[in-house]
């Protein structure tokens, strides 16, 4: 027999200290929930009673509602329970409540739209992109959930691939934010999860290379000359500056400003993650940062003057287009300053990130410490560095074979 009851979900408190109710129904030590559509400060539920306590102003109203509604969603679990034992806790919720909408697309754009409130431009219409091939892909014609099935990605798979040109790697990042929206929907009930074709669809990967500079490669980018005052030695100092200082991300660069300098530490916010880090600066990226220290001090002012002082950072998407502007000038100079220091590696501002890992781990700086500095979500990340540093030592040692 399935059991009903009214619960507080304290365990789904929002930033304003409420939680809702819901009504719950357990079959075969299954959980399933169906909101009663009230959400209510922690303080004004009575926890031994299992009710709203009365200090609450609509407390009587709400009350005859709950004990209504649960009175009603006991004798329909009843009667449907009667007509099919079989019936689970989802089932019995769908049989009173009927099935949630299952339609891929607008559930989709909701996931893209969180990346944009959130202020995550780039991810945003990475996303967007990455869903309006999709929908070209089934000719914009409104598809479910259940209809993207293991046969049917195969068959995306290679259009992406035919038509796109798109490479494996990327293709797998399309197909990875995919399955986070199946994921997103299975976690907010409204799909099985044997709906999820990512069960039995295997996602292709190539391995690919991280470049980074040796010291060598390092020391012979630093000494090339550049005219004092130029974009090209302003880019120089920058990418310099981040293969000494935790490998910092261009757009934590580009946006620091004299105020986040402390005279010792870098301290800001990781744009990408949203962490507060401070970074202690060695000799070389404070003999860097002395060179475009303002004569007037200006706290407002950028340490790397490349954006507009006037750059309204309020406006996410004039900041992430400047930002990108700006990023793919430091690159071209990047391969121009290569070229010069008769390094044969293409490298970006992102290799200066490679180049600081390697170098930490092998000056002997803990993995542990390395992801943090870096920022790092998880130490696994890091480790794909230490992987390299011990391929290293480990192609060193092939010198006694000689």
């Amino acid at each position: 027999m399935a059991s009903v009851s009214i619960v507080f979900r304290k365990d789904k408190i929002n930033k304003k200290n409420e939680a809702p109710i819901h009504f719950r129904i357990i079959k075969d030590r299954k959980i399933n929930y169906i909101s009663s559509g009230i959400m209510l400060p922690v303080e004004n539920w009575d926890d031994k009673n299992n009710r709203i306590k009365s200090k609450h102003t609509n407390s009587a109203r709400l009350n005859s509602f709950l004990s209504n509604k649960f009175s009603e969603l006991q004798d329909q679990v009843f009667e449907h329970e009667t007509i099919n034992k079989s019936l689970t806790s989802r089932g019995l919720r769908d049989k009173i409540y009927g099935r949630k909408p299952s339609d891929f697309f607008p559930f989709a754009d909701e996931v893209c739209e969180v990346y944009l409130t959130e202020g995550k431009i780039g991810t945003y219409d990475k996303n967007v992109s990455i869903i309006g091939k999709l929908k070209k892909y089934t000719v914009g014609k409104s598809i479910s959930f259940q209809d993207i099935t293991p046969e049917f990605l195969g068959k995306y798979e290679s259009y992406l691939k035919d038509t796109h040109k798109n490479k494996v790697n990327t293709i797998n990042k399309d197909l990875r934010f995919i399955r986070k929206i199946f994921n997103d929907a299975y976690r907010k009930d409204l799909i099985e999860h044997s709906v999820i074709p990512f069960n039995k669809f295997k996602l292709k990967l190539e391995k690919t290379e991280k470049v980074f500079l040796s010291e060598d490669e390092l020391t012979a980018l630093e000494m090339v000359k550049t005219t004092p005052g130029t974009r090209l030695q302003l880019h120089q100092d920058m990418f310099v500056f981040a293969c000494y200082t935790g490998g910092l991300r261009v757009s934590d660069v580009l946006q620091m400003k004299w105020d986040n300098f402390d005279g010792a530490n870098i301290n800001f916010t990781i744009r990408k993650t949203g962490t507060q880090l401070s970074v202690k600066l060695p000799n070389t990226a404070l003999e860097i940062i002395a060179k475009y220290k303002p004569k007037k001090k200006n706290p407002d002012a950028y340490i790397f003057p490349m954006l507009l002082n006037d750059l309204d950072l309020k406006d996410l998407r004039a900041v992430d287009t400047a930002i990108s502007c700006a990023n793919s000038y430091i690159n071209k100079n990047l391969i121009t300053l290569a070229k010069k220091a008769k390094i044969t590696k293409h490298i970006s501002f992102h290799t200066s990130r490679h180049t600081w890992a390697t170098r930490a781990l092998r000056k002997g700086i803990s993995i542990d410490k390395v992801s943090k500095i870096m920022g790092h979500s998880a130490i696994k990340e890091t480790q794909v560095y230490a992987k390299i540093v011990s391929s290293e030592l480990d192609k060193a040692m092939d010198v006694f074979n000689d």
